[in-house]
């Protein structure tokens, strides 16, 4: 008989069922049988097992039909089992390594109880830091074996079924088996810890349970939640058969669980609500335990609410709180009565195959991939009539001849509801509709060397200015497309916004000029900006940091002037979150930053000091020095999350001090040997799609609707001729 006996159903996990197996079959503890639960030959996880049992003697399928639930699948597992001890395996999760091998010793140092509950890692599907939601539960449980009288919080209801090993002869001498249905961990739970007389935790992390991006099943809108009443009236008829302390704790942690239900907007369809809450009440008043008191603050409200049967203020409660959840929405949507039911009406209208709406930047203006796009649309297909959204104030910042609407406008609800094409560098507004048959292209607007969308969750100072990580991954669901500069951009893109888009490897169409620009367009950007002729433009561009409040410049800058030598003069770009709607000098730093452009202000520019800004990974491809000041990296990297070591791969020469700056262009070495090949490998990593016919790519795959077999390749980096810098033309 082996000592472990793990059963893993499998039903809608068979994509991540070799990774759970796997998991199982490399434990150091070998003493187990292996019981993958499918839903019948031919499936997809069938094969999966399969393939598993030819490679190992211990792996033993059994099939369950779909239609048996999760109760069935784990049903069929324990009837197949002939281990001492069952474990529970979600088809997604996996055991962490070392597991079955603690699991065997604390059974052993605990003479073999009746349930072993131990902690467990919880993790974000997009693999955010771990929590330990069963820690604070099992941290007060006694340390060796006791009865579940010494620790009446230990009810079952709080503990998933796969996060305890359960002696297979107690389960059978009480025929302990899954009731059927929704919840059935509830009604398992709670029967096993009722009939137990012998109880152990072990405190270290077994499995590893990976949260679904779609949600635990439970969690989704549909009839089913009435059937939690059914588990909760099914662990509450074992109530009688507890110490009062016990039945205090399962009563409270059930009708938790029943209200949350109950007060969630969407979970119930609004036609069960009335009829569930009066059901609970029922449930409420006549199984209440004798002396019992509500807890305090909002759930303690809310039991009164129930055991009055006051569904009327119930309900007006839940309103409030849905009001309020809207109120603090942060994404633009149509506003107005008028306006939502304008849009709507127009999405009854059928798509304008030849409308195509632009976005950049929350609509600062015509900027970025969006803007480039956009010229090179107007030039291969001009039958397509194009659209830029700009903020309110913002008109002066689109070119004379490019049509424009105003954010929020009816206008702009019109063509957004209307156009086939929509394209954005950021997103759209929440409320904007996908249409069948609508293409959306996300051309993104950096390369990410910072956490970008849920890889931001685990930082906290980012993830409070986040917003809604649902909301954002609605709005990734709409992407048909995904632009790509390089490849590790793609594999960035997949983790940060996981979806069922197209990836474009084709390059940023904004990075096109840096391959097209000619020497005169390098001189009239300089004049225009202002650079005196023969100096040496060393533009300087930080990042937004998320822990400030306003733009900090990091460096003094006229001081670096004067240290890096007397032709320097600064061209400084903020982030654009500090935009200052001018462009001014003051003595040898000119303030760019609200120049439209920033490619023209690459365009003008000698060499880049930047921190970790992605403006780096663009002005590679002009093959111009980079100076990286990074004097507070451990602060970014611990407080913003980054992606990979820049100061292990550098695009140049790093100093960590003003004066080690300075020094660098003060000797030379800013655009010495040793700056070129850094260069040259941070070029060959990441300017690796960019070569000046990004946007005619882009165009003729998604607008034109060519083949990617059509699409011209990508010129190899060693044939690409980037636009000359002011120095190599003063040389000329």
């Amino acid at each position: 008989m082996p000592r472990f006996s793990i059963i893993v159903p499998s039903h809608g996990v068979a994509g991540r069922l070799a990774q759970a197996l796997d998991s199982v079959l490399a434990q150091s503890f070998g003493d187990f049988e292996l019981i993958p639960v499918c839903d019948g030959p031919g499936s997809l996880a069938a094969d999966v097992a399969a393939a598993h049992a030819r490679r190992d003697s211990r792996v033993a399928p059994v099939h369950s039909p779909p239609s048996a639930g999760l109760a069935g699948a784990r049903g069929a597992g324990m009837r197949a089992a002939t281990g001492a001890y069952l474990l529970f395996l979600d088809g997604d999760d996996i055991l962490l390594p070392g597991a079955l091998a603690a699991l065997h010793a604390r059974l052993a140092d605990t003479g073999d109880p009746d349930v072993l509950l131990f902690a467990y890692e919880r993790v974000p599907w997009w693999e955010g830091e771990p929590t330990q939601p069963a820690q604070p539960l099992l941290a007060r449980a006694p340390s060796g074996v006791f009865h579940p009288d010494r620790a009446p919080e230990l009810t079952g209801v709080q503990s998933p079924a796969w996060a305890a090993a359960y002696r297979r002869a107690f389960l059978a001498e009480h025929a302990v088996s899954f009731p059927a249905g929704h919840f059935t961990d509830i009604g398992f739970g709670t029967a096993v810890m009722a009939r137990a007389e012998r109880v152990a935790v072990l405190r270290e992390s077994v499995a590893r349970h990976h949260v679904r991006r779609q949600g635990n099943r439970l969690c989704l809108p549909g009839e089913h939640h009435t059937e939690l009443l059914d588990q909760t009236e099914r662990a509450l008829a074992l109530a009688p058969r507890l110490s009062a302390e016990r039945a205090h704790a399962l009563f409270d942690q059930l009708f938790a669980a029943v209200l949350k239900t109950a007060g969630h907007p969407r979970r119930l369809p609004a036609r069960h609500r009335r009829a569930f809450f009066r059901r609970a009440g029922r449930l409420y008043r006549r199984h209440r335990p004798a002396g019992h008191r509500p807890p305090g603050g909002s759930l303690g409200l809310q039991h009164r609410l129930l055991a009055t049967g006051a569904y009327p203020v119930f309900r007006l409660l839940r309103g409030a709180k849905e009001a309020a959840v809207r109120a603090g929405a942060r994404l633009p949507r149509p506003r107005g009565l008028r306006t939502r039911l304008f849009y709507r009406r127009r999405l009854r209208r059928p798509l304008d195959p030849n409308l195509a709406v632009f976005c950049a930047y929350w609509g600062r203006g015509y900027a970025c991939n969006p803007a480039a796009i956009h010229a090179k649309l107007r030039e291969l297909a001009p039958h397509i009539r194009s659209v830029f959204l700009v903020e309110a104030g913002q008109a002066h910042a689109v070119p004379e001849g490019v049509e424009h609407a105003v954010i929020g406008s009816r206008r702009s609800w019109d063509v957004l509801a209307r156009a086939t094409y929509l394209v954005n560098n950021a997103n759209f507004a929440e409320g904007v509709v996908k249409r069948p048959g609508s293409v959306h292209l996300q051309t993104q607007h950096g390369t990410p060397l910072k956490k970008m969308g849920v890889d931001q969750a685990t930082y906290p100072v980012v993830a409070a200015r986040t917003g809604s990580f649902a909301k954002l991954l609605g709005r990734v669901d709409r992407w048909d497309y995904n632009l790509s500069s390089n490849t590790h951009s793609t594999q960035m893109w997949e983790r940060a916004f996981p979806g069922s888009y197209e990836h474009l490897e084709y390059g940023y169409p904004r990075n096109d000029v840096y391959y097209t620009a000619t020497a005169e367009d390098v001189v009239r950007v300089r004049r225009e900006l202002g650079v005196p002729e023969g100096a040496t433009a060393v533009l300087y561009a930080p990042t937004h940091r998320d822990w400030h409040t306003g733009f900090e410049a990091g460096l003094d800058l006229e001081a670096f002037c004067e240290a890096a030598g007397e032709d320097v003069v600064v061209l400084l770009r903020a982030h654009y979150f500090y935009d200052r709607g001018r462009t001014r000098a003051s003595g040898r730093i000119i303030d760019v930053t609200s120049h439209r452009s920033s490619e023209d202000v690459c365009l003008a520019a000698d060499a880049l000091v930047t921190d970790y800004s992605s403006i780096m990974f663009d002005y590679a491809n002009l093959d111009r020095p980079i100076v990286v000041y990074a004097d507070d990296w451990e602060v970014y990297r611990e407080t913003r999350g980054v992606y990979f070591d820049l100061l292990q791969s550098p695009p140049g020469p790093v100093a960590r001090t003003a004066e080690e700056l300075a020094r660098i262009f003060r000797d030379g070495s800013w655009a010495g040997g040793e700056s070129a090949r850094l260069r040259a490998a941070f070029r060959e990593r990441f300017c690796e799609f960019d070569d000046g016919r990004a946007a005619e790519r882009v165009v003729r795959r998604v607008f034109l609707g060519e083949p990617p077999e059509s699409i011209p390749p990508v010129v190899p980096l060693a044939e690409r001729v980037p636009a000359p810098a002011a120095t190599t033309l003063v040389r000329s």
